[in-house]
């Protein structure tokens, strides 16, 4: 099988690499994701792998320096890969190679090989495509696994016997899983009973890695794919525990709870509809981990989660930080999130005060419109009507909000009056006394005793400041 490559956008570059390998005398080939994506018609990645046989390092340092003899090449000599970025792309050369692993590690010995043995090691059908750059036979498929029909019946299978593939490079699992939920493919069979299997071998892979590869399958269009798969084969609950400990059933006195596992799944599937998010897509992930730990039945009332929330918003921390995940700006949004996710429905009665609206908006900031996004995500119910009116509830919410923001201004809040106001109108230095009037004004601007006002804040904090038993400095 032939590949017109002539329309193809990059058909200039691999004609000057052809003739660089052919003054070489190298074989050369485009290989792995970039020919899997072409074939899907699918948009080209950015980057491109290539390979030859011989010397990978070599042939990338000829290659960059036909295109611009300034291009710099980036070396990793253990690899015997090379690197430069050309016009938007990211080109990597290999030489092709055999590999061989160890029990306790994913890093293989190599030793050089040829195209075959270079496609027997790759991770899967669809990645062991290459398309020959070489003078005589330019364009030619090489497909020795038939790629081609597992791409056109949307099948992920390994090039040689799974568990042998899955127990040399465990991260290999995470990989079909992302491929198979963000290609929407199935996962063969035999692939998937190997997994299973080998489960326990993703324990010797790094959680950096094993997280690029989860993130992916958490920013497919449909992320439940990906975490049902996790599930099923058992690495959700060597990864991530705490979703496991949602799932289940349990009934007493003929109560019972949904499954929250499942449920989860399918608020991260709705969130994923209205964003790309990442980290929106994790705050719908965790929104319920707290109900776990939580989960108690009380005679009379039946299944209660009682501060799942704040535990929830808690275990995220320590979540983040066992997986490596960011622990800044990022994890302290999807604590926030997760920590708000039940205080908007609690506003739905009529007779909500403005302290409360106020107070929500006061603590969302800037994040209020993503914690409504949230918020309908979870909204999972199969009744219509029952959709509908929850729909509706958090609409008159927003506008209750809207109103109250309008009028009183609390969003990111600024006090109208500052400690070094407070300090000199009393003389004072820095103390307690600033931090707790600083406090005063905030909730009583919170509570609507006061109104977000410089002058009203002043007179206020005289009052408050005197029974602290403090007095107005001479100078003021």
């Amino acid at each position: 099988m032939n590949i017109n490559l002539t329309q193809n956008k990059n058909f200039k570059t691999f004609k000057i690499f052809s003739e660089v390998a052919a003054k070489n005398n190298q074989t050369l080939f485009v290989v792995g994701g970039y020919v899997r994506d072409l074939l899907m018609k699918r948009q080209s990645p950015t980057d491109i792998d290539f390979v030859t046989e011989g010397n990978g390092i070599d042939l990338a340092k000829a290659a960059a320096n036909e295109l611009h003899p300034k291009l710099k090449v980036s070396v990793f000599k253990n690899y015997g890969t090379a690197m430069f970025k050309h016009a938007g792309l990211d080109l990597e050369f290999v030489g092709a190679r055999k590999e061989s692993y160890s029990e306790d590690s994913r890093k293989p010995s190599v030793e050089t090989g040829t195209l075959e043995d270079d496609q027997k090691r790759r991770d899967f059908t669809i990645n062991a495509l290459a398309i020959s750059l070489n003078k005589d036979t330019f364009g030619d498929l090489s497909d020795p696994f038939d790629g081609i029909n597992d791409l056109k019946n949307k099948i992920i299978r390994t090039p040689l016997e799974p568990s042998q593939t899955y127990s040399d490079d465990p991260l290999r699992m995470m990989r079909a899983i992302r491929f198979a939920s963000t290609l929407n493919f199935k996962i063969e069979e035999n692939s998937l009973n190997a997994i299973k299997k080998e489960k326990e071998r993703i324990k010797i892979v790094s959680l950096e890695r094993i997280m690029v590869e989860f993130n992916k399958i958490m920013l497919s269009a449909k992320p439940s794919l990906g975490l049902r798969l996790m599930e099923e084969t058992g690495l959700m609950q060597i990864i991530i525990p705490e979703l496991t400990a949602l799932k289940g059933i349990e009934e007493v006195e003929g109560q019972t709870h949904k499954d929250n596992f499942w449920h989860t799944l399918e608020v991260v599937d709705n969130i994923s509809k209205n964003t790309e998010n990442l980290w929106l897509r994790w705050a719908a992930l965790l929104h319920d981990i707290g109900k776990a730990p939580t989960k108690k039945f009380v005679e009379g009332i039946g299944w209660t989660f009682h501060g799942h929330e704040f535990l929830g918003s808690k275990m995220v921390k320590n979540l983040f930080y066992r997986l490596k995940l960011p622990l800044g700006s990022d994890m302290k949004y999807v604590q926030k999130l997760v920590k708000l996710s039940s205080r908007p429905i609690a506003l739905v009665d009529d007779g909500t005060s403005d302290s409360a609206l106020r107070r929500l908006l006061f603590d969302a900031g800037d994040d209020l419109e993503d914690l409504f996004i949230l918020n309908k995500a979870d909204i999972t119910t199969k009744n219509s009507s029952k959709q509908a009116k929850f729909k509706k509830n958090f609409e008159d919410v927003a506008v209750k909000i809207k109103e109250v923001e309008e009028k009183d201004q609390i969003r990111n809040f600024q006090p109208p009056i500052s400690g070094e106001e407070i300090m000199a109108l009393f003389g004072l230095n820095p103390g307690r006394e600033i931090g707790i009037l600083k406090e005063k004004v905030k909730e009583a601007i919170l509570e609507g005793e006061i109104g977000n006002d410089k002058e009203q804040a002043r007179e206020f904090v005289i009052k408050e400041g005197k029974l602290l038993g403090l007095e107005i400095a001479d100078s003021v």
